[in-house]
């Protein structure tokens, strides 16, 4: 007699998937550490190109801002631009190799939901936006006064930006189809959010209507609470600039999740 055999079915979690959420993350984090040298290394270079380069054109280190040296009111905003760029690059380009390269399945098959994916994703590019941050304050504390004068500015504001920027490569690289798409998402969004945020210059000297524009752009709360962190003085409220970033980290997180789950440009 012919036994009848049930078809497969797919494997159930009562809760997480602890055990793949753990293996994607580690992915994640080994595939840009593996390469330390572009993904670490060379933004800490960059950070004290920018810093060398400024000191020469301004002379030494460069007329204050207020009661603040400008390298130390220049440091903050060149370790957050670190944290952006490299939380942004991670997620981005590990989507779109593996849309380019065919491999997509392998993270796509697994018994992984879409919010274990989005957690996986998201921290692997924050793991590696808050240690360019590291290596970065490491790189510019021979030049300027890092010391932190509120440490949960500096924590909050490097965590919210690691994710915010950690979930629009994400976006991105779910979005783009090749490469071009991925950098005209990097030089017509990313890059004019960080470099008219305050990053090099205070947005209390700009006249108006610049100085109301730019307080509109998500990323000068990032770097200015950042920046109050270590010189307590910001150019906004610092208690609007923590609440925008943290609700837009959540909001952003809870979009890449939708999209995920949806299989949006994944599945087809």
């Amino acid at each position: 007699m012919e036994t009848l055999t049930a078809p497969p079915q797919a494997r159930r979690y009562a809760g997480m998937n602890w055990l793949g959420l753990q293996t994607l993350l580690e992915r994640e984090v080994k595939r840009f550490w593996k390469v330390a040298a572009q993904t670490v290394i060379a933004p800490l270079i960059m950070t004290i190109l920018y810093i060398a380069v400024f000191a020469l054109a301004l002379g030494g280190r460069g007329a204050p801002i207020g009661d603040v040296a400008y390298i130390d009111f220049l440091a903050p905003g060149l370790i957050m631009m670190g944290v952006i760029n490299n939380a942004f690059q991670n997620a981005s380009s590990s989507l779109i190799i593996a849309k380019i390269q065919g491999n997509a399945v392998d993270f796509l098959m697994p018994p992984l939901s879409a919010l274990e994916l989005t957690i996986a994703f998201i921290g692997g590019a924050a793991a590696r936006g808050v240690l360019v941050g590291l290596f970065s304050a490491a790189a510019v504390a021979p030049f300027a006064d890092i010391t932190p004068d509120h440490w949960w500015a500096v924590i909050v504001f490097t965590l919210a930006a690691s994710v915010i920027f950690g979930a629009m490569g994400l976006l991105g690289g779910v979005w783009a189809d090749k490469f071009d798409h991925l950098a005209a998402f990097t030089n017509f969004v990313v890059t004019p959010l960080t470099f008219l945020s305050g990053t090099f210059y205070s947005v209390s000297a700009l006249p108006e209507p610049f100085r109301a524009l730019v307080q509109w752009n998500p990323v000068f709360f990032l770097i200015d609470g950042f920046r109050y962190g270590f010189i307590g003085a910001p150019d906004g409220p610092i208690v609007v600039a923590a609440l925008v970033s943290v609700g837009l980290a959540i909001a952003l997180s809870v979009l890449c999740w939708a999209v995920i789950r949806s299989g949006w440009r994944l599945k087809s």
